[in-house]
């Protein structure tokens, strides 16, 4: 019998799992036990919402802590978001008040005692945001002894929202400078409910380390789910004729616990404004909040306390903010306002439904603009209905998820890392820094060569100072960035206005409109009382009516077998039983008018006046090498006047004369020729699109924007397809 799990958990474990009445560990909590109990190995759980990954991490790694106590930090728990800390953190605390084993979470909303607490006496586990963990590094460099000299376990909760970006390969570098200061390399835990193959969250896992990664195979019952797909189509005037579509949603959500899914702030604070107007024309309560990354905290918390309400409704529009897995209570619906950029988020959203073993539901709800006239044919195409379905399919048919972009040169985070690694350690000689950063795993592929051009650029810059012995140190200019909060996080965050309402924080705002004009923030409307530039504050008050709401911001990655299986999708005779009526028709319309226009057979089409429309099925990647081909490399032969497009849908170009027999054997051409990627970006070219470019010298951002932002191989591949 003690070979069993549960007999081997810590009493205090056991007492919790009778009290809550579990009636047996679930299978992902049994593997978990195995492979921490008998193994010396990493471990990645990758099962769906809901399995029990969370507990499956604590219970075993909890009970070797109490079996064996640690006089420092035993188990690092890394999140992605302070609102899923909090919610973990309330997990654990429940978990652990009957045991000896202090949990502290840090981030920038917990107090500063709780944080001196923990610095008095350093134990049990802590929960942190990457950020606070990168300020630990650099400002608490002699604590770090105290604080995880005999570090056991890292867990790092939804590893999907973390692998393939900078965030991430951030992490890494964090556990390979703790591991060198400790010499001893603490067991990973990887959390995910939204992978596809997971060979590439396995080798992200093991990063830096010489430990294997062990991926139990948990066989479960299929996913129930429901689905539906609904498409609207606005009038010539615009939002006036969106009545139905925002009714629609209404009807969806009304007296229910929903979440509706955007994928951008400004659609979450128009559909919210729209709710809520509808809501009063019918002397209906106000159930209705908002959660992305610029409101306030204390109305992002009220936001999730409304819908863990186990009897009132309630419906909060939210971008990513609640797409990971916070704890919400027992959501009846989920939303999606357009298609979602990916499989992976797609399955991520769908997932915050069907807990407690009820199906889970989705309604993707998806608008277009009205379009007329030859010129416009290729806005004629249904292109949010094509992208939804098609990722739909790719999940149902073959439960495809996207796999993770590779990232040869990462020199935004060299240069985040080289700053905070001499912030944190002070002087260090040129080798010495070399050694520290260049043998972080995220920088494998980046030479010497390289990193000496960097740092000799930051030393003009004075980013680094050299001292009088020879060695490194932050210099004037740089110390303006290091010693700025900002700094520890490696994604964008432009400084934007801090918005109240009197005493009370709205949320924040990237441009402040001049006194008495209106915005729309936290899903209402607000007009501008004052503003105090220099402290980037706004006072507002609240007023009736519905403004449009902007936020700046890129749309995000598409993989090429989401555009192939849209074009699929238009061609094949196949019917979907989640369309709901409008989407059938608009999908039979599109339909029609792709054959004929014969789309199927070719993927150029005239337009009027010398233009004409480029369809190449092609995701981001190769659809921005394709547009840079044409026009850096057939500019000239093909008389290119002007092009522009939607991408990664399509292009149109507008040629000095008309000659499309020409247009389609320069295709061909480059389907076939050999193309030097350099050639695709001009030598005054440098794009800045990660945080920290503008420090990198130009050569090395061509560098990298050409290594890991184009990919000739695979446009050249599609062409020929």
């Amino acid at each position: 019998m003690s070979d069993q799990p549960f007999y081997r958990l810590a009493p205090f474990i056991q007492e919790y799992i009778y009290a809550h009445r579990w009636e047996e560990l679930r299978a992902v909590q049994v593997e978990a036990c195995r492979v921490i109990f008998d193994t010396d190995a990493h471990l990645l759980l990758a099962t769906g919402t809901a399995s029990g990954k969370t507990e499956a991490a604590f219970l075993p790694v909890l009970t070797l802590l109490h079996k064996q106590p640690a006089s420092s930090v035993a188990v690092l728990y890394i999140g992605p978001l302070k609102a899923l800390i909090n919610d973990q953190f309330l997990r654990l605390n429940d978990l652990l008040k009957e045991a000896d084993i202090p949990v502290w979470h840090w981030h920038g909303d917990v107090g500063q005692g709780e944080k001196r607490k923990l610095l008095e006496e350093p134990r049990g586990v802590l929960q942190i945001t990457p950020e606070s963990l990168e300020s630990l590094l650099i400002n608490k460099t002699c604590e770090l002894g105290r604080l995880f000299s005999e570090l056991r376990f890292v867990i790092i909760d939804e590893v999907h929202a973390f692998m393939g970006s900078d965030r991430g390969r951030q992490v890494i570098c964090q556990l390979q400078r703790l591991s060198k200061l400790f010499r001893q390399q603490p067991r990973r835990i990887g959390l995910s409910a939204t992978l596809g193959d997971p060979s590439f969250a396995e080798e992200w896992l093991r990063s830096g380390t010489d430990k294997p990664v062990i991926t139990p195979k948990i066989s479960s019952a299929q996913q129930k789910m429901r689905l539906s797909v609904e498409q609207f189509v606005e009038g010539d005037s615009g939002e006036a004729d969106l009545g139905q579509y925002y009714r629609y949603i209404y009807d969806l959500t009304k007296n229910r616990k929903c979440l509706i899914f955007t994928n951008n702030r400004a659609d979450a604070e128009s559909v919210t404004a729209s709710l809520r107007q509808i809501a009063e024309s019918e002397r209906s309560p106000d159930i209705y909040h908002v959660h992305h990354g610029s409101i306030a905290a204390p109305l992002r918390e009220a936001a999730e306390e409304a819908m863990r309400d186990p009897v009132m409704p309630a419906v909060t529009a939210a971008t990513v903010t609640l797409e990971l897995g916070i704890d919400i209570g027992q959501l009846e619906r989920v939303v999606q306002l357009s298609a979602p950029f990916s499989v992976s988020s797609f399955v991520q959203r769908l997932g915050r439904s069907g807990r407690r073993g009820q199906p889970s539901e989705m309604r993707l709800v998806c608008k277009e603009p009205p379009v007329s006239g030859k010129e416009q044919m290729p806005r004629q195409i249904p292109w949010q209905l094509l992208q939804a379905i098609a990722i739909i399919q790719l999940y149902l048919e073959e439960r495809w998820i996207e796999p993770l972009p590779p990232v040869k040169y990462p020199f935004s985070l060299l240069y985040h890392q080289t700053m905070s690694t001499l912030a944190g350690l002070g002087e260090l000689s040129p080798a010495a820094l070399a050694q520290r950063v260049l043998l972080l795993a995220p920088f494998k592929s980046i030479p010497q060569d390289d990193f000496r051009d960097l740092v000799l650029h930051l030393i003009s810059i004075d980013h680094i100072q050299r001292t009088e012995e020879g060695g490194l140190i932050i210099g004037l200019a740089g110390e303006q960035i290091v010693r700025n909060f900002r700094f520890y996080a490696v994604f964008a965050d432009n400084p934007e206005y801090t918005v109240s309402e009197g005493s009370r924080q709205i949320g924040t705002i990237i441009e402040a409109p001049p006194p008495g004009e209106r915005f729309a923030l936290a899903g209402r409307t607000w007009e501008v009382i004052d503003i105090d530039s220099k402290r980037r504050t706004v006072q507002a008050k609240q007023v009736k009516g519905k403004v449009e709401a902007f936020w700046h911001g890129a749309g995000g990655r598409i993989h090429s077998k989401v555009l192939r299986r849209m074009r699929a999708v238009l061609f094949e005779d196949s019917s979907y039983s989640y369309l709901q009526r409008g989407a059938v028709e608009r999908l039979c319309e599109a339909r029609s008018l792709a054959r004929n226009l014969g789309l199927d057979k070719q993927t150029v089409f005239p337009l009027a006046d010398d233009s004409y429309c480029l369809i190449p099925w092609m995701g981001t990647v190769a659809f921005r090498t394709l547009e840079r081909s044409l026009r850096l490399l057939k500019n000239d032969t093909l008389g290119i006047r002007r092009l522009e497009g939607y991408a990664p849908y399509f292009m149109t170009i507008h040629l000095d004369r008309s000659r499309p027999r020409e247009l389609e054997q320069e295709l061909e051409r480059l389907s076939n020729e050999a193309i030097c990627p350099e050639s695709l970006a001009p030598q005054d070219e440098a794009p800045e699109l990660e945080k920290y470019d503008e420090f990198v010298p130009p050569h090395l951002l061509k560098k990298a924007f050409v290594a890991d932002h184009l990919d000739v191989q695979e446009m050249q591949n599609l062409l020929k397809s």
